[in-house]
């Protein structure tokens, strides 16, 4: 189907319903205050007409309040502009609702290949053998994070499921109902959660969403796998970080990660209890109906039992021998939903997502000094012992550390924890929790640390069954990588380990701080020589390399178009397997239905299988990697000295809504690290600092540095060599359309009052300047009229999503004017800030 085609679609199944169902949200009468739903469209037109004129917030609702609504008083304008936060919160639940039910149908007409498309291709292509065979080994892992870029409560999310069943029906009188109950639930937390009502949040979509969505999704690629005997449970993973990343979060205890690992074995032996009953009902012949009973009974105990541990293999000797008594007695009657719930068994094994561990490598380093002092090795830091003495404790010496011998809480918990994993490995398999992750490696010790540590709490150094996987995410990280990774190769007792880990090594690579350490083009262009460099270097040794992407939901985290990303992967980086973090909005905009998970995982799927059924390798040539490493070395400099600024920090705490995020009840963890006075770009989370962006409606990360680099190329006379690049390059073309993402999504008006600003005005010229000019050169090399040009849908969903959030904006920049002006209602405005928080992330989907 054509791009016009499925516009008029999405125009018929989201845009004409949204405005219909809108229209009913908007006169209910949830408030004191009559008619205000009423006045939300007339505040709209009044924000878009007075910014396109220069007004700035604050006149512009000066000039509402006295022309339209005659609100007098501060008191009275205050309350008002909480009710239409409220109203537009909730304008974005139901656009969010429609959108996704639409989803299905617009799926249909969607220009992507599936599975089956890609079947038929390859067997025309003669490499239909050679597919079958990669999806028999090829794995994507979708690991869900915690951060604090969600914001729908498990209520508030049950709303949005039924309307999303409703909708495609057009039960207008159940909807009004549900649009009344909506505008009663609060959409907010009353307090900061806590790492397990994070984890509980998540596990709500696992149990809800992805237990069916796997499934279905294993049958539908082994209906497409022309081989009946295809099996590979491992081909759709899921991993979860609540509960289980500690680094910078000093709420997530040995204690907070016990219980998750309970909870998530738990809501499993739930879904695996439901699934079993309903065949029961089925299954009523003699001798299988009383085994199933049997099995149900064990379930029902081990689901609110913590203690009541029933493993894998019980679960699967049972249901095998149930199947073959249908099979010899019962004609094999109801073998096939059997089968189903056997492959689910196989999938989710005891632990339903496999819980992954996380520190700092800062946090390693004082627990091995404090250690090391403890036992008399040395006296006051790591720098008495060379290299070679320092590798001997962490390999060789026989040390011992135990927990009660520390007074720092956090080091203390660090033992417990690396103390406990066995008896998680114990109740919920080897695979519930199998992998320690090293936040800001930047050299061996970064493992060595993490390999010594699990030695001295104990563990049998022939038997530490946890991959210790690095994470490069600093520009000196990745350039160290290789060298890191080949002298740990080096080591015998780190090969060995390798070894017992079946020869494999995962190396993670953050998005999301090499953005904010080195710009947006460099540190993805990094990413990639890196994956380059690291595939060699495994590949000399022996080692079967495996990367794990840190992504975030923006494309100035590594989100935006994530399919197309890694079907640009070069031929020089390996691809067993696609590994990735999806983060807080992401999981349920991206994967939150089943029809939206199974959907985005085949992409995922397919992207990796790409070069699999086009028999062709994506390469870039020498002349073209000069060009890019230009390109990136001029955006960096242009970058580097926009955070070199003097009132680069400064702009941020003030003039954005960076602090707030600490004061929004919407994550556990810090919205910086460590507790320095003066505020650090390095202490800050990648998160607040991309979001503040985005609030200001700026998205300086995803762009900044782009156009000064195209345009100096340009002006020696490379144009058409950065036409061609963008043509033929489709890792280059992958870069630039995520960030015409990020360009389509600013609106510098919002905040044009700031060029009047004494002390910003200048700096924020130095952005707008950057953001016009990247987008009039992404414009000339991609040969498009429009930014998004080949993206039709997306573009026009990204207008009505901003358009909705338009009158929360400039409400909250007015309240930032009033907090700058240090109002005498400065503590209410904070809160307006706060507060406005919600709607407009969540109406960006992607934008932290």
């Amino acid at each position: 189907m054509s791009q016009i085609e499925r516009l008029q679609e999405f125009k018929k199944s989201v845009q004409k319903k949204f405005n219909i169902y809108n229209t009913l949200f908007l006169n209910i009468p949830y408030t004191d205050m009559e008619n205000i739903g009423m006045l939300v469209p007339l505040l709209f037109q009044q924000c878009e007409k007075g910014l396109k004129a220069g007004k700035n917030p604050s006149e512009i609702l000066d000039d509402f309040f006295t022309n339209y609504a005659d609100i007098k008083t501060e008191k009275e304008r205050i309350d008002f502009m909480f009710r239409i936060i409220q109203y537009v919160e909730r304008q974005v639940v139901l656009y969010d609702s429609v959108e996704d039910a639409a989803f299905p149908k617009l799926h249909e007409h969607t220009l992507s290949l599936s599975i089956r498309d890609y079947f038929q291709l390859a067997n025309k292509n003669k490499r239909g053998e050679e597919l079958a065979n990669k999806l028999e080994t090829f794995s994507a892992r979708i690991v869900l994070t915690a951060h604090p870029t969600q914001f729908y409560t498990p209520a508030v999310l049950s709303i949005m499921n039924r309307l999303r069943t409703l909708i495609p029906e057009n039960e207008i009188d159940d909807i009004d109902l549900i649009l009344q109950q909506l505008g009663l639930t609060t959409l907010v937390n009353r307090k900061k959660p806590t790492p397990l009502d994070e984890a509980k949040n998540i596990i709500f979509t696992l149990r809800h969403v992805y237990y069916d969505a796997v499934g279905e999704m294993y049958a539908y690629i082994k209906q497409h796998v022309d081989d009946r005997d295809f099996y590979n449970p491992d081909i759709i993973k899921l991993g979860f970080w609540p509960g289980g990343d500690r680094d910078g979060n000093p709420y997530v205890t040995a204690e907070i990660t016990n219980a998750v690992a309970d909870e998530m074995r738990m809501t499993l032996m739930k879904c695996y209890y439901h699934d079993l009953k309903a065949l029961h009902r089925k299954i009523s012949f003699r001798g299988l109906h009383e085994a199933i009973y049997n099995l149900r009974s064990e379930l029902y105990q081990s689901m609110f039992n913590a203690d009541k541990i029933l493993s894998y293999n019980s679960i699967l000797q049972q249901l095998q021998a149930i199947r073959t008594g249908l099979i010899e007695d019962y004609h094999s009657l109801y073998l096939k939903e059997l089968d189903h719930f056997i492959d689910k068994v196989h999938i989710f094994q005891t632990h339903f997502a496999t819980l992954d561990i996380r520190q700092d490598h800062s946090v390693h380093k004082r627990l091995v000094t404090e250690g090391l002092k403890q036992k008399g090795f040395i006296k006051q830091d790591l720098e008495e012992l060379d290299k070679q003495e320092l590798i001997n404790y962490l390999l060789r010496e026989d040390i011992q550390l135990k927990p009660e011998e520390f007074k720092d809480p956090l080091l203390k918990d660090t033992l417990l924890n690396i103390g406990q994993l066995k008896a998680i490995q114990q109740k919920n398999g080897e695979a519930g929790c199998n992998r320690y992750i090293i936040s800001n490696s930047e050299d061996i010790f970064s493992v060595l640390f993490v390999f010594g540590l699990f030695r001295w709490c104990g563990w049998d150094v022939e038997a530490i069954t946890f991959d210790i996987v690095p994470l490069f995410e600093t520009m000196k990280g990745m350039d160290a990588s290789d060298t890191v990774m080949q002298q740990l190769f080096d080591l015998k007792s780190y090969r060995t380990h390798l070894e017992n880990r079946n020869l494999t090594q995962t190396m993670m690579l953050g998005f999301s701080d090499g953005t904010k350490d080195g710009g947006y083009v460099k540190a993805n262009w990094s990413i990639l020589k890196t994956k380059e460099k690291l595939s060699g270097v495994c590949l000399e040794n022996g080692i079967k390399a495996i990367f794990f992407d840190g992504r975030g939901g923006p494309p100035a985290r590594g989100g935006g178009k994530t399919h197309r990303f890694y079907a640009a992967q070069t031929k020089d980086v390996v691809n067993h397997q696609i590994q990735l973090t999806i983060q807080g909005q992401t999981i349920t905009s991206t994967y939150g239905t089943k029809e939206q998970f199974m959907h985005n995982s085949e992409q995922l799927l397919t992207a990796g299988l790409s070069n699999t059924i086009y028999g062709k390798e994506n390469v870039i040539t020498d002349v073209q990697r000069e060009l890019i490493e230009t390109l990136s070395e001029l955006s960096f400099e242009k970058y580097n000295d926009l955070k070199n600024h003097e009132v680069f920090i400064p702009y941020l705490e003030n003039r954005s809504t960076l602090k707030y995020y600490q004061k929004a009840n919407i994550g556990s963890r810090p919205g910086k690290r460590g507790n320095k006075a003066k505020l650090e770009l390095s202490d800050l989370r990648a998160i607040s600092f991309v979001g503040s962006w985005s609030q200001l409606k700026q998205n300086v990360p995803g762009y900044f540095g782009i156009g000064t680099a195209l345009k100096t190329l340009a002006d020696q006379g490379k144009i058409e060599s950065l036409k061609s690049l963008y043509q033929e390059v489709p890792f280059f073309q992958a870069l630039m359309s995520n960030s015409m993402m990020s360009l389509s999504k600013c609106y510098f008006e919002l905040t044009r009052y700031m060029e009047e600003d004494p002390k910003y005005g200048s700096f924020w010229k130095i952005l707008y300047d950057e953001y016009l000019l990247s987008k009039k050169m992404l414009l000339e090399i991609s040969e498009s009229k429009v930014l998004m040009e080949d993206e039709m849908v997306s573009r026009e969903s990204i207008r009505i999503r901003e358009n909705i959030v338009l009158p929360l904006l400039v409400i909250q920049q007015n309240a930032l004017q009033k907090i700058g002006q240090n109002d005498k209602n400065r503590e209410v405005y904070e809160k307006i800030v706060t507060r406005s928080l919600y709607g407009n992330i969540n109406a960006s989907r992607n934008s932290a």
